[in-house]
């Protein structure tokens, strides 16, 4: 009995189906604007929608030619009931077969966003608060209370720096609608990726260091360094100096404790009173001062073998190496002037 109710409703709809679409010298399934023109649409697929209820909202943005014929095609095809929830970028130049495609896939509408290299907690919060795609206020919270499920969190230093350092900076598409947990969590997963390929842990372990440690010379290398062969050099000089017990005396650090970007670190600068300033404190600051990239990760744990102490910025954005102090000030005079 059931499978004569099923037969009976399938030539039904076939029979509806072809009335409907016979009544036209375009079929009711085609593009409503077959210019391929239309202009994109963001389209809402709310949870738990019926086939009807999305079927009558595409018809009435004009997405759809007719929500009945799309009803019973979908119910024809086996699609009814799943299409799944989400914002959707569609247009009038798809037909209903190529737009169920996508609803069924869910293919959902997505947005992206960059962080460069050597960005703090600030910049990104300022930049993503500026494209509209953070509520700060929330997202601030979250970097200091959030719950996210990564190892390497269960060590940091609570307060609003917590999280500094491990936003993996690189290009991100998500979700249009992703909240702002989601976004933190996509860059704490991008950062997870790079510990785990680059075997930071280890390498840390091996230069009888933390990897907290690891990253917060990763930040000092990635505010330092202009061009990439001057990465494994300037970490050369960060652990030439740890071991020694010379202050690292890193200008990064200084404008991470003011707050700013300087164009030129003054004498009074250096007395700002901050643990992350490496001019005024010995050793490591508390933590990293902005996300490092990729490569300034690895330069970390692998410095140059050199016996390099000192350096400085040449005008190339290029740098100097110097052993001793005397080959510094050397260095200073000829790139300073």
């Amino acid at each position: 009995m059931k499978w004569k109710m099923n037969k009976r409703f399938i030539v039904v709809t076939v029979l509806v189906l072809f009335g409907l679409l016979s009544r036209y010298p375009f079929t009711l399934l085609d593009p409503v604007d077959p210019s391929g023109k239309a202009p994109d649409v963001l389209v809402r697929i709310a949870p738990k929608s019926s086939t009807a209820q999305i079927a009558a909202m595409l018809e009435q943005q004009g997405m759809i030619r007719d929500a009945t014929a799309f009803r019973l095609y979908a119910r024809f095809h086996g699609l009814d009931n799943k299409i799944k929830a989400g914002y959707y970028l569609l247009n009038a130049s798809m037909s209903t077969e190529e737009i169920l495609s996508i609803l069924v896939q869910g293919q959902t509408a997505t947005k992206s966003f960059t962080i460069p290299e050597g960005y703090t907690l600030k910049q990104i919060t300022e930049s993503l608060s500026a494209k509209g795609f953070i509520r700060e206020p929330l997202f601030k919270d979250l970097l200091v209370n959030g719950q996210f499920d990564y190892a390497f969190i269960k060590d940091l230093p609570p307060g609003e720096k917590r999280l500094e350092g491990y936003l993996f900076p690189e290009t991100y598409n998500i979700p249009f609608d992703s909240t702002e947990k989601h976004i933190i969590n996509v860059m704490l997963a991008g950062m997870d990726r790079q510990i785990k390929e680059l075997k930071l842990e280890e390498k840390a372990k091996a230069l009888n260091l933390t990897l907290h440690q690891v990253v917060t010379i990763a930040s000092m290398i990635e505010r330092e360094a202009r061009v990439d062969q001057d990465r494994p050099l300037i970490s050369s000089v960060i652990h030439n100096r740890l071991k020694s017990g010379m202050r690292l005396q890193i200008d990064a650090t200084v404008e991470y404790a003011l707050g700013e970007h300087r164009e030129k670190i003054y004498y009074k600068d250096l007395e700002v009173a901050s643990p992350y300033n490496t001019y005024k404190y010995n050793g490591l600051p508390p933590g990293p001062i902005a996300s490092p990239g990729r490569e300034s990760l690895l330069a970390a744990v692998n410095p140059a073998h050199t016996k390099y102490f000192y350096y400085v910025a040449k005008p190339d954005g290029s740098h100097a190496f110097a052993e001793t102090l005397a080959e510094h000030n050397a260095n200073k005079n000829k790139y300073l002037r």
